[in-house]
Protein backbone atom coordinates (compact mmCIF):
# COMPACT_ATOMS: atom_id res chain seq x y z
CA UNK A 1 0.00 0.00 0.00
CA UNK A 2 1.20 3.50 -0.80
CA UNK A 3 2.56 5.35 2.23
CA UNK A 4 0.11 8.09 3.22
CA UNK A 5 0.79 11.45 4.84
CA UNK A 6 -2.03 10.64 7.25
CA UNK A 7 -3.86 7.44 8.09
CA UNK A 8 -6.62 6.78 5.57
CA UNK A 9 -9.58 6.43 7.94
CA UNK A 10 -8.65 8.08 11.24
CA UNK A 11 -6.96 11.07 9.54
CA UNK A 12 -4.07 11.15 12.04
CA UNK A 13 -0.30 11.31 11.59
CA UNK A 14 2.57 10.13 13.76
CA UNK A 15 2.70 12.26 16.91
CA UNK A 16 -1.07 12.78 17.03
CA UNK A 17 -1.75 9.88 19.41
CA UNK A 18 -0.11 8.26 22.40
CA UNK A 19 0.96 4.65 22.80
CA UNK A 20 -1.95 4.22 25.21
CA UNK A 21 -5.44 4.28 23.64
CA UNK A 22 -8.98 3.86 24.89
CA UNK A 23 -11.42 2.48 22.32
CA UNK A 24 -15.12 3.24 22.84
CA UNK A 25 -17.60 2.49 20.08
CA UNK A 26 -19.65 5.69 20.09
CA UNK A 27 -17.97 8.84 18.68
CA UNK A 28 -20.22 10.86 20.97
CA UNK A 29 -18.54 9.42 24.07
CA UNK A 30 -15.03 10.54 23.15
CA UNK A 31 -15.25 14.12 24.39
CA UNK A 32 -16.46 13.08 27.84
CA UNK A 33 -13.73 10.44 28.04
CA UNK A 34 -11.09 12.98 27.01
CA UNK A 35 -12.19 15.22 29.87
CA UNK A 36 -10.72 12.59 32.22
CA UNK A 37 -7.30 13.24 30.63
CA UNK A 38 -4.98 16.11 31.47
CA UNK A 39 -4.83 18.79 28.74
CA UNK A 40 -7.02 17.01 26.15
CA UNK A 41 -6.97 18.20 22.55
CA UNK A 42 -9.31 17.20 19.72
CA UNK A 43 -7.12 15.68 17.01
CA UNK A 44 -9.39 14.49 14.20
CA UNK A 45 -12.84 13.23 13.23
CA UNK A 46 -13.77 11.19 10.17
CA UNK A 47 -16.58 8.71 9.66
CA UNK A 48 -16.98 6.76 12.94
CA UNK A 49 -13.53 7.76 14.18
CA UNK A 50 -13.31 10.63 16.69
CA UNK A 51 -9.88 11.13 18.28
CA UNK A 52 -8.70 13.14 21.27
CA UNK A 53 -5.24 13.12 22.87
CA UNK A 54 -4.11 14.25 26.32
CA UNK A 55 -1.94 12.89 29.12
CA UNK A 56 -2.23 10.64 32.17
CA UNK A 57 0.62 10.56 34.70
CA UNK A 58 2.56 12.68 32.22
CA UNK A 59 2.29 10.10 29.42
CA UNK A 60 0.49 10.78 26.14
CA UNK A 61 -2.84 8.94 25.89
CA UNK A 62 -5.62 8.98 23.30
CA UNK A 63 -9.23 7.98 22.85
CA UNK A 64 -10.50 6.85 19.44
CA UNK A 65 -14.03 5.65 18.73
CA UNK A 66 -14.39 2.56 16.58
CA UNK A 67 -18.04 2.44 15.56
CA UNK A 68 -19.90 -0.86 15.86
CA UNK A 69 -18.35 -4.25 15.19
CA UNK A 70 -15.08 -5.86 14.29
CA UNK A 71 -14.37 -4.43 10.82
CA UNK A 72 -14.24 -0.78 11.89
CA UNK A 73 -12.59 -1.64 15.22
CA UNK A 74 -9.77 -3.48 13.44
CA UNK A 75 -9.22 -0.50 11.13
CA UNK A 76 -8.86 1.79 14.15
CA UNK A 77 -6.35 -0.50 15.83
CA UNK A 78 -4.31 -1.01 12.65
CA UNK A 79 -4.07 2.73 11.91
CA UNK A 80 -3.42 3.75 15.53
CA UNK A 81 -0.66 1.14 15.69
CA UNK A 82 0.82 2.48 12.45
CA UNK A 83 1.44 5.80 14.21
CA UNK A 84 2.76 4.49 17.51
CA UNK A 85 -0.02 3.05 19.69
CA UNK A 86 0.61 -0.32 21.33
CA UNK A 87 -1.66 -0.56 24.39
CA UNK A 88 -5.44 -0.61 23.95
CA UNK A 89 -8.43 -0.79 26.27
CA UNK A 90 -11.86 -1.32 24.80
CA UNK A 91 -14.51 0.43 26.92
CA UNK A 92 -18.04 -0.38 25.86
CA UNK A 93 -21.38 -1.95 26.63
CA UNK A 94 -22.65 -5.50 26.66
CA UNK A 95 -25.72 -7.58 27.28
CA UNK A 96 -25.53 -10.16 30.04
CA UNK A 97 -25.88 -13.88 29.37
CA UNK A 98 -24.94 -15.50 32.69
CA UNK A 99 -27.70 -15.04 35.27
CA UNK A 100 -25.30 -13.58 37.84
CA UNK A 101 -24.45 -10.65 35.50
CA UNK A 102 -26.80 -7.77 36.26
CA UNK A 103 -27.49 -4.35 34.75
CA UNK A 104 -24.92 -1.82 35.94
CA UNK A 105 -22.23 -4.43 36.65
CA UNK A 106 -18.78 -4.40 35.05
CA UNK A 107 -17.58 -7.29 32.88
CA UNK A 108 -13.85 -7.70 32.21
CA UNK A 109 -13.16 -10.06 29.31
CA UNK A 110 -10.43 -12.68 29.58
CA UNK A 111 -11.26 -13.97 26.12
CA UNK A 112 -13.91 -13.80 23.43
CA UNK A 113 -15.85 -16.34 21.36
CA UNK A 114 -15.02 -15.67 17.72
CA UNK A 115 -18.61 -15.72 16.42
CA UNK A 116 -17.67 -13.01 13.90
CA UNK A 117 -15.59 -12.86 10.75
CA UNK A 118 -13.01 -10.07 11.08
CA UNK A 119 -10.65 -12.14 13.21
CA UNK A 120 -10.75 -14.94 10.62
CA UNK A 121 -8.84 -12.70 8.22
CA UNK A 122 -6.01 -12.50 10.78
CA UNK A 123 -5.85 -15.99 12.30
CA UNK A 124 -7.36 -19.45 11.76
CA UNK A 125 -10.33 -20.37 13.95
CA UNK A 126 -8.19 -22.68 16.06
CA UNK A 127 -6.37 -19.60 17.42
CA UNK A 128 -8.07 -18.21 20.57
CA UNK A 129 -9.08 -14.58 21.07
CA UNK A 130 -7.44 -13.87 24.43
CA UNK A 131 -7.00 -10.56 26.22
CA UNK A 132 -3.56 -9.43 27.38
CA UNK A 133 -3.02 -10.55 30.97
CA UNK A 134 -1.47 -7.30 32.22
CA UNK A 135 -4.34 -5.24 30.79
CA UNK A 136 -6.94 -7.67 32.16
CA UNK A 137 -5.43 -7.60 35.64
CA UNK A 138 -5.32 -3.80 35.60
CA UNK A 139 -9.00 -3.63 34.59
CA UNK A 140 -10.03 -6.07 37.30
CA UNK A 141 -8.00 -4.20 39.91
CA UNK A 142 -9.44 -0.84 38.89
CA UNK A 143 -13.02 -2.09 38.88
CA UNK A 144 -12.75 -3.72 42.30
CA UNK A 145 -11.04 -0.63 43.73
CA UNK A 146 -14.04 1.41 42.57
CA UNK A 147 -16.36 -0.93 44.43
CA UNK A 148 -18.08 -2.18 41.28
CA UNK A 149 -19.71 -5.58 41.03
CA UNK A 150 -17.10 -7.14 38.73
CA UNK A 151 -17.26 -10.29 36.59
CA UNK A 152 -14.15 -11.65 34.87
CA UNK A 153 -14.37 -14.26 32.14
CA UNK A 154 -15.30 -15.11 28.57
CA UNK A 155 -17.64 -13.01 26.42
CA UNK A 156 -19.36 -13.84 23.13
CA UNK A 157 -18.60 -11.67 20.13
CA UNK A 158 -20.98 -11.38 17.18
CA UNK A 159 -21.42 -9.43 13.94
CA UNK A 160 -25.22 -9.09 13.89
CA UNK A 161 -26.96 -7.29 16.76
CA UNK A 162 -30.36 -8.61 15.71
CA UNK A 163 -29.01 -12.12 15.31
CA UNK A 164 -28.83 -12.06 19.11
CA UNK A 165 -32.00 -10.13 19.86
CA UNK A 166 -34.32 -11.61 17.20
CA UNK A 167 -32.75 -14.99 16.43
CA UNK A 168 -36.01 -16.83 15.82
CA UNK A 169 -36.86 -14.71 12.76
CA UNK A 170 -33.52 -15.39 11.08
CA UNK A 171 -33.25 -18.02 8.34
CA UNK A 172 -30.37 -19.56 10.34
CA UNK A 173 -32.32 -19.55 13.61
CA UNK A 174 -31.45 -23.24 14.11
CA UNK A 175 -27.77 -22.31 14.46
CA UNK A 176 -28.22 -19.08 16.44
CA UNK A 177 -30.51 -20.63 19.04
CA UNK A 178 -28.42 -23.78 19.49
CA UNK A 179 -25.19 -21.87 19.89
CA UNK A 180 -26.78 -19.38 22.30
CA UNK A 181 -27.75 -22.36 24.46
CA UNK A 182 -24.14 -23.54 24.30
CA UNK A 183 -22.85 -20.14 25.44
CA UNK A 184 -25.23 -20.28 28.41
CA UNK A 185 -24.17 -23.79 29.39
CA UNK A 186 -20.50 -22.80 29.16
CA UNK A 187 -21.01 -19.92 31.60
CA UNK A 188 -20.26 -17.15 29.10
CA UNK A 189 -20.74 -13.82 30.86
CA UNK A 190 -22.04 -11.45 28.19
CA UNK A 191 -22.42 -10.64 24.50
CA UNK A 192 -20.77 -7.76 22.61
CA UNK A 193 -19.35 -7.02 19.17
CA UNK A 194 -15.67 -6.00 19.12
CA UNK A 195 -13.39 -7.89 21.50
CA UNK A 196 -12.72 -11.02 19.45
CA UNK A 197 -11.43 -8.96 16.54
CA UNK A 198 -9.44 -6.60 18.75
CA UNK A 199 -7.75 -9.39 20.74
CA UNK A 200 -6.69 -11.29 17.61
CA UNK A 201 -5.59 -8.17 15.71
CA UNK A 202 -3.58 -7.05 18.75
CA UNK A 203 -1.76 -10.38 18.79
CA UNK A 204 -1.09 -10.13 15.06
CA UNK A 205 0.39 -6.64 15.57
CA UNK A 206 2.29 -7.48 18.75
CA UNK A 207 0.13 -5.13 20.87
CA UNK A 208 -1.61 -5.31 24.24
CA UNK A 209 -5.42 -5.20 24.41
CA UNK A 210 -8.09 -5.74 27.02
CA UNK A 211 -11.80 -4.96 27.35
CA UNK A 212 -14.24 -3.87 30.01
CA UNK A 213 -17.98 -3.41 29.62
CA UNK A 214 -20.94 -1.82 31.29
CA UNK A 215 -23.87 -4.24 31.42
CA UNK A 216 -26.99 -2.61 30.00
CA UNK A 217 -29.43 -5.52 30.26
CA UNK A 218 -29.53 -9.28 30.66
CA UNK A 219 -32.13 -10.95 28.45
CA UNK A 220 -31.66 -14.27 30.26
CA UNK A 221 -32.49 -12.69 33.63
CA UNK A 222 -35.54 -11.17 31.99
CA UNK A 223 -36.61 -14.55 30.59
CA UNK A 224 -36.13 -16.11 34.02
CA UNK A 225 -38.35 -13.47 35.62
CA UNK A 226 -35.51 -12.05 37.72
CA UNK A 227 -35.46 -8.43 38.84
CA UNK A 228 -33.25 -5.98 36.96
CA UNK A 229 -33.14 -2.30 36.11
CA UNK A 230 -31.96 -1.24 32.66
CA UNK A 231 -28.77 0.82 33.00
CA UNK A 232 -27.40 2.94 30.15
CA UNK A 233 -24.97 5.09 32.17
CA UNK A 234 -21.60 3.94 30.82
CA UNK A 235 -19.49 6.33 32.92
CA UNK A 236 -18.38 3.67 35.40
CA UNK A 237 -16.89 1.44 32.70
CA UNK A 238 -15.10 4.46 31.26
CA UNK A 239 -13.62 5.33 34.65
CA UNK A 240 -12.53 1.72 35.08
CA UNK A 241 -10.75 1.91 31.73
CA UNK A 242 -9.01 5.20 32.59
CA UNK A 243 -7.91 3.98 36.02
CA UNK A 244 -6.64 0.73 34.51
CA UNK A 245 -4.65 2.72 31.96
CA UNK A 246 -3.05 4.69 34.81
CA UNK A 247 -2.04 1.39 36.45
CA UNK A 248 -0.46 0.19 33.20
CA UNK A 249 1.38 3.49 32.71
CA UNK A 250 2.71 3.34 36.26
CA UNK A 251 3.86 -0.26 35.75
CA UNK A 252 5.58 0.66 32.48
CA UNK A 253 7.31 3.68 34.04
CA UNK A 254 8.52 1.49 36.92
CA UNK A 255 10.23 -0.81 34.41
Amino acid sequence: MQKLDKQFHIHCVEGDVGRYCLLPGDPGRCESIAKLFDNPVHVAQNREYNIYTGTLLGEKVSVCSTGIGGPSASIAMEELHNIGADTFIRVGTCGGINLKVQSGDIVVATGAIRFEHTSQEYAPLEYPAVANLDVTNALRQASLAMGKQTHVGVVQCKDAFYGQHSPAKMPVSYELLQKWEAWKRLGVLASEMESAALFVVADALGCRCGSCFHVIWNQEREAAGLDQNMSEDTSAAVRVGVEAMKLLIAQDLAK
